[in-house]
């Protein structure tokens, strides 16, 4: 049986909201995958008896003395909580104890604890990112690299394309064996941009991969291809503006609502259309973020992850593991091994 690790302590709600999810998942596993909560298991174990019928269900604890808050800096948490639910977990996974490892917890913790502990794919340079945006067309578009690095070479976009690809393929395949890619720059013309996306186009037209060639910004949200390729500091920034649309579009329509009273009447009768927007823009129907390029699979959900959330999480993971993602990304790398210090 799969066995994915959740850091039971790290996030804004833990534990009590991770571990609700943690059960969550557990209900829903059919036996697929068992939960191990890493924390304090006396405090872990309390958590579990506030629910209803959790004897039978697949979760064992794993003791973790300390914990790494939200704000710490990551190298400093890690050197001196060497017993934290962060570090734990993410040995456990070294150690093949368990199968991955979830965390709503410090993201720069997480980052840097994966980096050293499991290390990176033979042939990866830069672990990355990959976040699921919303878009028009009803389907979601991957955006990697999301965050985990702020300055990149050209080949490192090459290879976030790639690992962005398979990831993509196997977990959406309803899409396709072979997801398009777009390269984040400033126009659709291959001389526009910066030296990165310029050099980054001239190694993404000469991979397999099914390369569509530059979108820009307002393409994102269109839909315009499966996998949106881009450095991880301009990453970063379109997440976080992704993620504010959900509550300026609530705010807006609640505002315009209140002016008039047949508003008020259409909003009620559109009551689920709204309920529909709502989970389009949700983080939480998105569970949380793999950290592609280690040699393992690693979720970094939302500090603010609800149970909803870290349970999809969960399966996020269990997906990965099952879909034996890092399986194909080690053996595409392995093809690209020339192709990557040539422009």
């Amino acid at each position: 049986m799969i066995k994915i690790a959740l850091d039971a302590m790290g996030g804004d709600n833990a534990p009590h909201d991770v571990v609700h999810g943690g059960v969550e998942a557990a209900r829903a596993s059919k036996n697929n995958f068992e939960v191990v909560l890493v924390g304090d298991v006396n405090q872990l174990k309390h958590e579990v008896e506030r629910h209803f019928h959790t004897q039978n269900l697949p979760i064992t604890y794993h003791h973790a003395s300390q914990v790494v808050s939200m704000q710490e800096q990551p190298s400093t948490a890690l050197k001196q909580k060497p017993d934290s639910s962060i570090a734990v977990g993410i040995q456990m996974h070294a150690d093949n104890k368990v199968n991955a490892f979830v965390s709503a917890g410090n993201t720069g913790a997480v980052m840097a604890k994966a980096l050293f502990g499991l290390r990176r794919i033979k042939g990866i340079r830069r672990p990355a990112i990959g976040s699921m945006l919303p878009t028009e067309s009803g389907k979601s578009t991957l955006l990697i690299d999301a965050g985990a690095n702020s300055d990149n070479r050209p080949e490192d976009l090459l290879q976030f394309a790639i690992m962005g690809s398979i990831y993509y393929s196997r977990l959406y395949k309803d899409d396709g064996e072979h997801p398009t890619v777009g390269l984040l720059s400033m126009g659709q013309e291959s001389s526009k941009g910066n030296e990165l996306t310029i050099r980054a186009h001239s190694l993404l037209e000469k991979s397999h991969l099914n390369f569509i060639g530059n979108i820009e910004g307002n393409d994102i949200l269109r839909g315009t291809c499966n996998v949106t390729v881009c450095d991880g500091f301009t990453g970063n920034i379109v997440l976080k503006t992704a993620e504010s649309l959900h509550p300026l579009l609530k705010v807006s329509i609640k505002r315009l609502i209140r002016k008039q009273l047949f508003s008020q009447i259409g909003a009620a009768l559109m009551k689920r259309t709204f309920e529909g927007m709502r989970k389009l823009f949700d983080y939480q129907e998105y569970g949380g973020a793999p950290l592609l390029g280690v040699n393992g699979s690693c979720i970094i959900a939302h500090g603010k992850s609800t149970p909803r959330a870290i349970r999809n999480a969960i399966f996020a993971a269990y997906k990965m593991v099952s879909e034996n993602v890092n399986d194909y990304i080690k053996e595409e790398i392995a093809k690209y091994g020339n192709l990557r210090n040539k422009e």
